[in-house]
């Protein structure tokens, strides 16, 4: 007779005291080692996508500083949402300390993006303080599709040109399931395939009225196994 042991729960994970100094030596391991800060020390994929808008990789609390110092920045947009974790923690001290507004907007890669996600991009960019920073872990992804968004709906570009935002150029590779950021702006153009650019739907009309995000979901999956799954390789969250 096999016995199996049951699995042990996950404990939540507790936040570091910063008022402490083990504390904020914890947060500091939890940044560069746990978070991989340690791979972006010297690697920002920091780019200027607009007037007032950057986009970049997970900040540490210097790279806070200089945004604010060098760049002007007012907002910073957290795309990975609020965390109990230590390069979270650092990131908001910093930006109480520096004066930066935070906003913690999460956002997902490996999943289509729902039809509230997409208006609550819209709205986001309309209500905040510029310059402005968003960021996720690696700056690829979720940096990407919002990229993507703030140029289509703040920006007003054509839609070509604001997809590229979600590329290669940026470190967004779409052979995983981050390939379904891709899926849904297929789904779009295939959408207006057969119309000239001036007279595609609208997007927001489109994603009110047309998207369908699950058919989307389900055919990407349906199709997944063909494509080179390196998710797990990239480290992408």
């Amino acid at each position: 007779m096999v016995k199996l042991t049951p699995k042990k729960k996950k404990r939540p994970h507790e936040a570091a005291d910063l008022a402490t100094a083990e504390g904020r030596k914890r947060a500091r391991r939890e940044l560069v080692w746990g978070d991989h800060g340690f791979l972006r020390a010297r690697f920002s994929n920091l780019h200027r996508i607009a007037p007032d808008m950057w986009r970049a990789n997970q900040p540490s609390p210097r790279q806070v500083v200089a945004h604010a110092k060098a760049r002007g920045i007012k907002t910073i947009i957290n795309l990975r949402g609020a965390s109990t974790k230590g390069y979270y923690l650092l990131e908001k001290e910093a930006c109480e300390a520096a004066g930066i507004d935070l906003v913690d907007f999460q956002v997902f890669s490996r999943d289509t993006p729902t039809k509230e996600a997409i208006f609550g991009a819209r709205d986001l960019f309309e209500r905040i303080e510029y310059p402005a920073l968003m960021h996720c872990k690696s700056g690829a992804d979720r940096a990407g599709i919002m990229s993507v968004l703030y140029m289509l709906l703040h920006e007003k570009v054509p839609f070509a040109e604001a997809r590229q935002q979600l590329s290669l150029k940026y470190l967004h590779v779409k052979h995983g399931k981050t390939g379904m950021l891709d899926a849904f702006f297929d789904a779009y153009e295939r959408y207006n395939d057969g119309r000239a650019p001036e007279a595609w739907k609208p997007f927001l009309d489109w994603v009110e009225e047309d998207y369908d995000r699950m058919a989307v979901k389900t055919e990407f999956l349906e199709n997944f196994g063909t494509k080179v799954q390196i998710d797990k390789i990239l480290g992408r969250e």
